[in-house]
Order: structure tokens, then C-alpha cells, then sequence
């Protein structure tokens, strides 16, 4: 019918029963039915995590019903696991309480993290589930140094950067069947198949963040958000936002600036201070990233790595030292909180989190840098003089 396990990750022959976690999607479909057609024995699980308004993402009812009508078009099991105090404690607090420090986090890798690879995986060895799937674009690779996740076929929807985090003991249970697949290759079989999620759209926004209200009023029923004042990098207040905790590095509107002035952006956000430092593009522009936490993927490598900064960004060249990341040339920066991720030939080698900028107004200045190719990147560097251009 359709070309079977394109990338798996792990012999069809000794994987024994495989516990699928069904999103309602597309991707996790298909998964489902490739490892089906291959002969494993499958059970399908939905993880219902988010138990407020959702009309984002894939923690939707209909989403639930989606992956339990797939079920039973391809005449598996499935069930549904209920997960939404622990989402709650390791997903949407730490998301609430980043924004109140200033930080812009990425929920989609702490769901990852915390969710599919932890929770799912202690649930999956109560069950008696060796080996668990997901519907990611991504690759488990068997390197000379190990197991790595490493890049999917289609470039475009690769899921590497939001995996980075796996460890060697996640990887030997994970199987990946979409690895080697295009998104046009996985509807095709969905299509075929007949099933419901052929068709159904791409989930790209925080599952708990509805289109209706948005993130400033989620926000604000958790925490008080707070008016803040405007500097310029000189220090002299040039406006007012009405809730700093919905500021971000990098960002350009709404924050209060008179018009007619050249483009300015959020180049640091001190919620402590109640203050926003605005500058140039070119003081957008830094050759460090300083990093909060860095985690090398076996032992660490020496010399220039690709680098990645947001889930579908570009990739620059550079290098991972103590504590920050040095860039070959300049690079934007990247919000505190988000996530830096290295690869070489494709396969993920480490990963750490950004840190803030501990003087952000004397780290600025490299004007080389076309910024339409930033790819969302860096912070300031830890030797803010070293760092101009």
C-alpha cells in the first residue's frame, strides 16, 4: 500500500508493542498506521492536558475525538490519558511565571520534556510498553557516538530543534516513523487511508493561548501585569507600555514610541526595574549569546557548530564556550528563555537556554548583519566590549 517504517528507529522485528501517542493530527496518524502496517502491535493514546478554552494547538475535545475515530479506522486500541496537573505544573506555571521575570519561554519543549518524554514514558512502563512513537519530524540516528536526533527529511517541517532535549535512554525506546517523509507524503497516505485528519490543519500556536483572547489576557488572570517605562539606550524614558510581562526581545510595535522616528526595538526587558530598553537594528545586533544552561550531547565538541534558535529558524555558524555562545558573525539576538540548539552533519549535538543580558545597553552595534536573516537569536555578550562590531 504504501512504503513502511521509512525511519523507525528501532527493528519492527524486536520492538514488541508500541504505545503511539495520538495528537488528533495528521502526523501522529499516519505514525500510527505505518507501524501498524509493519506488523507491530499498536495502541493509541491522546494525552488530555489542557482542560481550559482552547481553540489553538492540539489540546482541543475535538482533537481527542479525532485520534479516537482515527483509532478505530485503523482497528487499534486507544485511550486517553488524563496528564493535566502535571502540564499545568511543568508547562503552563513555568510559562506564566517566565513571563513575570521578563523571559519568553517555549512551552512546546517543556510539554516534550516533561510530557511526551517523561510522563508518557513512566506511564508507557506501568503498561508494560517498551517502546513509545510520536508523529515528529525528526530522525533517531545510530551514530558512531550513540543515538541522536537528527534533522527530518522535509526541512521545512523539521522537528529536531523542539526534540533536542532527548537523552540516550528516551532514544533506544523512541521510534520516529516520519523521519525520512514529507508533510505532502504523510497527507498522501492519510488520504489513502481515508482518514479523518487527512486534511485537518496544522496545529502552530500555544495550545492554552486562544485566538479569541490572546496572550495578554490569559496572562492576566494569573498575574498582575504591570505598566513599565521605555528607555532609550542613553537611559532617557521615550515611552510607556501598559504590561511589561508581554514584552519581548526583538519586538518592534506596541511599545509606546512616538512615530516618525527610525524602527525601534525591545532590546532588553527588566521587569524587576519596570523598564524596557529600546535601540537600533543595529543595536539588535550582538556577537555573543549568553547562556543560562548548556547540555552537550556526549562529550563536548570542539570548534564551530550550526546553530538554531526558534523551531524553523536559520541556522548560523558558531561556537560554544563557557557560558555563551560566540557567533561568526554577527547575529539578532533571541529572547532570554528561548532555546539555542547546535548540530553537526544534521544531528543534534546540544542545547542550552538563554540567559538575560546583564548590561544589554554596551552589547549592541553590529551593522553587517542583514536581520531579515536572524532566524530569532541572540542576547549580549559576557564581554559586552568584545562584542561590537
Amino acid at each position: 500500500m504504501f512504503n513502511t517504517l521509512p525511519n523507525s528507529s528501532a527493528s519492527s522485528s524486536n520492538a514488541g508493542p508500541v504505545l503511539v501517542a495520538m495528537s488528533g493530527g495528521v502526523d501522529s496518524s499516519v505514525a500510527a498506521a505505518l507501524l501498524l502496517e509493519a506488523g507491530l502491535e499498536v495502541v493509541g493514546v491522546t494525552m488530555k492536558l489542557w482542560g481550559g478554552p482552547s481553540d489553538t494547538g492540539c489540546c482541543a475535545v475535538s482533537d481527542v475525538d479525532d485520534a479516537r475515530r482515527v483509532a478505530d479506522r485503523l482497528g487499534i486500541e486507544h485511550h486517553v490519558f488524563n496528564f493535566g496537573d502535571d502540564f499545568d505544573r511543568h508547562v503552563v506555571s513555568p510559562y506564566v511565571a517566565a513571563h513575570a521575570q521578563g523571559r519568553t519561554p517555549n512551552p512546546c519543549i517543556e510539554c516534550n520534556r516533561h510530557l511526551k518524554f517523561d510522563r508518557l514514558l513512566r506511564r508507557a512502563d506501568a503498561l508494560g510498553f517498551a517502546t513509545i512513537a510520536t508523529g515528529h519530524h525528526a530522525r533517531v540516528v545510530n551514530s558512531a557516538e550513540g543515538r541522536r536526533i537528527g534533522r527530518g527529511a522535509d526541512t521545512r517541517k523539521d522537528q529536531s530543534y523542539v526534540l533536542h532535549m532527548l537523552d540516550a535512554q528516551v532514544l533506544r525506546r523512541l521510534m520516529l516513523p516520519l523521519g525520512e517523509m514529507t508533510k505532502a507524503e504523510v497527507r498522501r497516505i492519510a488520504a489513502e487511508l481515508n482518514l479523518r485528519t487527512a486534511k485537518k490543519p496544522e496545529s502552530q500556536d500555544v495550545c492554552f493561548i486562544t485566538n479569541r483572547h490572546g496572550r495578554g489576557a490569559f496572562l492576566g488572570t494569573r498575574i498582575d501585569l504591570k505598566p513599565a517605562r521605555v528607555l532609550d539606550r542613553g537611559g532617557a524614558e521615550v515611552g510607556r507600555v501598559q504590561a511589561i510581562e508581554l514584552v519581548t526581545v526583538g519586538q518592534r510595535k506596541g511599545l509606546g514610541l512616538a512615530g516618525g522616528t527610525d524602527p525601534h526595538y525591545a532590546i532588553d526587558v527588566d521587569p524587576s526595574a519596570a523598564t524596557v530598553t529600546v535601540g537600533t537594528a543595529e543595536d539588535l545586533v550582538v556577537t555573543e549569546t549568553p547562556l543560562e544552561t548548556w547540555t552537550w550531547v556526549g562529550e563536548p565538541l570542539r570548534g564551530e557548530v550550526d546553530l538554531q534558535c526558534s523551531a524553523h529558524g536559520s541556522v548560523a555558524r558558531g561556537l560554544v564556550r563557557d557560558g555563551y555562545v560566540s557567533w561568526r558573525e554577527g547575529h539578532r539576538r533571541v529572547a532570554p528563555g528561548q532555546s539555542v540548539v547546535a548540530y553537526r552533519n544534521d544531528l543534534v549535538v546540544g542545547g542550552g537556554t538563554v540567559a538575560r543580558s546583564t548590561n544589554p545597553r554596551e552589547s549592541g552595534g553590529v551593522s553587517r548583519l542583514d536581520l531579515d536573516t536572524g532566524g530569532g537569536t541572540a542576547a549580549r555578550s559576557t564581554n559586552p566590549r568584545e562584542s561590537n562590531g
